[in-house]
């Protein structure tokens, strides 16, 4: 037990976004140690067939199998809702694995009850009916509505997060009827919490100028709610370091090397980073 307890927690997603959920993990777990893996070769996965996420999620998973990891995180709306089942079923009793989506469900149930939630995410997360089947299982008279995005992630990717062209198309989506009066927004894409100062500003504005519209919108990311449903599936399984003394290791994999990644990586991760070059497929 105290050996696999010092073993990594891994993390994956399509790319850059799951930095957001490894930067809280290891705010809330600091000794830990950590290895990510980011498949920027594919990005995003969001426009990406059922088969071709599951085919990417389960090599990326030998690959932090080989590493002995205790946990591994789905870092990533599209594979939560398109391959958790089987790569939980393919890791077996080698790795626990937590996704992304049932830490949201939990606190929308918890604290929306009877109000209109709205969701905002990849093609291939809308299209999948995850998060409307799953609070409908609630039976929390929760009304859920969602709109497609696909062209955020991209822009995020390819380094325009602090750009006016983000913000314009924010403020494009954002303005979709679909959306109109909902109390609680979903960010249904690890990615998008890089966008989120322009979604705040976006529903802080239109209060300010719509005196008729007072509805404060909650802005549900992922990020912080997967680490904390991480540190405690630690302590339920005894699988916390034993290495108090020390910070936690951080070990980047990308498929595709990329300098827009690694200057990122180092916002999040300002302390030297190890980042390494993993073909998925030589």
């Amino acid at each position: 037990m105290l050996e696999s307890a010092n073993n990594p927690i891994g993390i994956f997603d399509s790319g850059m976004g799951g930095l957001t959920v490894a930067k809280a993990i290891t705010e809330h777990m600091p000794n830990e140690d950590i290895v990510y893996f980011g498949d920027t070769a594919h990005t995003p996965w969001g426009d990406k067939s059922v088969s071709a996420i599951q085919t990417y999620s389960l090599k990326i998973c030998d690959v932090l199998l080989q590493h002995h990891c205790k946990f591994i995180v789905i870092a990533c709306h599209t594979a939560s809702t398109t391959a958790y089942e089987l790569v939980r079923e393919y890791v077996g009793k080698k790795a626990h694995v937590i996704n992304v989506i049932d830490p949201m469900i939990h606190h929308i149930g918890k604290y929306h009850a009877h109000k209109k939630v709205g969701l905002i995410g990849t093609k291939q997360t809308v299209r999948s009916n995850t998060y409307q089947k799953k609070l409908e299982a609630l039976d929390q008279n929760i009304h859920f509505t969602s709109l497609a995005t696909p062209l955020l992630v991209p822009l995020i990717e390819e380094g325009f997060a602090e750009n006016e062209i983000s913000e314009r198309m924010v403020r494009e989506y954002l303005t979709h009827p679909i959306l109109h009066n909902i109390e609680a927004l979903i960010l249904g894409c690890t990615h998008y919490p890089l966008l989120k100062h322009y979604i705040q500003n976006f529903y802080k504005k239109r209060a300010d100028t719509h005196s008729e519209n007072k509805i404060l919108v909650d802005i549900i990311d992922a990020s912080e709610m997967t680490a904390k449903v991480l540190k405690e599936q630690l302590t339920v399984h005894k699988l916390g370091t034993t290495n108090l003394s020390r910070s936690g290791t951080r070990l980047f994999y990308v498929s595709d090397h990329n300098d827009f990644f690694e200057n990122t990586a180092k916002i999040f991760f300002p302390d030297k980073i190890t980042l390494k070059p993993y073909l998925l497929w030589e």
